[in-house]
Formats: structure tokens, C-alpha cells, sequence
């Protein structure tokens, strides 16, 4: 028991380690908005984990077709691919707002629900993380599933907070045109996340 909790808590650590699009997002929106903004966009990326879990979980012979180097799998890279190209474009020239203060110099409270689907979409359109928790669930047995991908998920997002609060403390460092670079930079790196998944894609269909 000791070694499958050990299992799961190294697994969690090695996914909360791993350098995606929605990693910068979320230390942007700290920075930015706040931990309340940046936590509402984490629990939507929570919320389209928990989807894709259960998908994977309920019908783990339909998600199998997508996962293996199939029609579909490529299908899903191409539009993921697609997606990703397009949001790198928008945020790459997105003009950033304001972020409202009060007279204490606390960030007035943002869209928590604007967020919260901001992070949902996301972390869904991303085809990625469907085959992730493939490959995670296929680990174990189905009776020792669930519980080992929960321990998975305490520790991911318990490491995510901390991120939160690690990003929390740069603010007073962070000056507009730093921000505008990070935001550019999350372009980039979407727009580069979108054509490694055409790439991906048109590879295989070549």
C-alpha cells in the first residue's frame, strides 16, 4: 500500500513538472490577476481532467480507437493542432486590460466563472491529455484506478498552488511591458504546441 501511495505521489510530481501552455497561463494569471483568479482557472483544468478520466475510464475501448496511431488519433492532433495555432495567434496580439486595483492596492475581484471555463477549454482542447490518462489508467487494475489517480491529483494540484503562490510574489516585480513579453511568450508557445500536433498529424497521414 506504502509503495502504490509512493507510486502515485512521484507520478503526480513528474506531471506538475511537466512544461505545458496551461502551465504558463496559470503563472500569468497569478501574476496578473491574482491567487482567487488563478485558482478558478486551475479548477477548471481540474474539472476537464476529471472528464477525461471518466471517459477513459467508462469507455476505455472507444477512447483506445483515439489513442492508438489510428484515423482518429490523428484526427484529434490536427484539430488540437489547429486550435492551439489559433489561440497562440490571438493571444500573441491580444491587448492586455488593466487589471483594476483598489485604494489598498488589491486587485478587485475578476470574472471567476470567465476563468474557470478559460482553463477548461484549454486543458480539453488539448489532445494530450486524454492519451496522459490513458497511458496513467492502463497502470493498474480496475479496482486500484480511481485511487491511484486521485492520489495522481492531490499532489499535481497541490503543487499548482504552490506555483500560485510562488507567482503571487513576483507581482511587485513584474512590470507591463514584462507581462506584455510573458504574454507573448504563451503565444509562442501555443503557437509552437500547435504545429508539433499538426506535424504529428500530417507525418502520419503522409
Amino acid at each position: 500500500m506504502f509503495d502504490f501511495v509512493i507510486e502515485g505521489i512521484i507520478t503526480g510530481l513528474i506531471l506538475s513538472i511537466m512544461i505545458g501552455p496551461v502551465f504558463f497561463v496559470l503563472l500569468e494569471t497569478s501574476i496578473r490577476k491574482g491567487v482567487r483568479s488563478a485558482m478558478s482557472f486551475d479548477a477548471g483544468v481540474l474539472v476537464s481532467d476529471l472528464i477525461y478520466i471518466a471517459l477513459v475510464y467508462f469507455f476505455f475501448s472507444k477512447v483506445e480507437s483515439i489513442t492508438e496511431e489510428g484515423e482518429n488519433n490523428l484526427k484529434a492532433k490536427i484539430v488540437g493542432g489547429l486550435l492551439f495555432l489559433a489561440y497562440g495567434v490571438f493571444t500573441f496580439f491580444k491587448k492586455q486590460k488593466q487589471v483594476k486595483v483598489d485604494e489598498d492596492g488589491n486587485i478587485i475581484q475578476q470574472d471567476f466563472l470567465r476563468l474557470f471555463f478559460k482553463g477548461f477549454i484549454l486543458n480539453f482542447l488539448n489532445p494530450m491529455v486524454i492519451f496522459y490518462w490513458f497511458s496513467i489508467l492502463t497502470i493498474h487494475g480496475k479496482e486500484s484506478q480511481i485511487p491511484f489517480v486521485s492520489i495522481i491529483l492531490i499532489t499535481y494540484f497541490s503543487i499548482d498552488f504552490l506555483k500560485i503562490l510562488g507567482a503571487k510574489k513576483l507581482r511587485p516585480l513584474v512590470t507591463e511591458n514584462r507581462l506584455r513579453t510573458l504574454n507573448h511568450l504563451i503565444g509562442v508557445i501555443f503557437l509552437g504546441f500547435g504545429i508539433v500536433l499538426l506535424v504529428k498529424g500530417i507525418i502520419k497521414i503522409m
